[in-house]
């Protein structure tokens, strides 16, 4: 049974448990920590305070955003120098276009969980 009555966000992922049911902070620690670079899960700092790793990872996954856009806004015109056939560019198009939606969606995930986690410290 809830501890609260915490609205879920449309964008709450699915691999974290509901704000207030049992051992929420660690399924959403986990999620969290897969979203940011191996090397940062053995950080002290961020395994003992999930609200730092949230932080951390919504940095990451805007930086990700960034790559993807850039990647998508300079494929027409960087890949044919590579060589790589038209059907080789469009697909890529396609694939950088639907990461960056995909990142959008997962930033947003990340904002309603470190919301979440900040008013559990509260």
């Amino acid at each position: 049974m809830p501890l609260t009555t915490t609205r879920i966000s449309p964008d709450w992922p699915c691999q974290v448990k509901t704000p207030g049911s049992y051992d929420w902070e660690r399924s959403a620690a986990k999620w969290l920590r897969d979203l940011v670079p191996a090397r940062y899960a053995s950080y002290p700092a961020l395994i003992r305070h999930p609200v730092l790793l949230a932080r951390h990872a919504q940095i990451q996954v805007q930086h990700e955003i960034r790559v993807a856009r850039t990647a998508l806004q300079t494929a027409r015109a960087d890949l044919p120098a590579l060589g790589l056939p038209e059907s080789v560019i469009e697909h890529t198009i396609k694939m950088y276009a639907a990461e960056v939606m995909q990142l959008q969606h997962i930033a947003r995930s990340v904002r309603a969980v470190s919301q979440a986690l900040v008013e559990r410290g509260r």
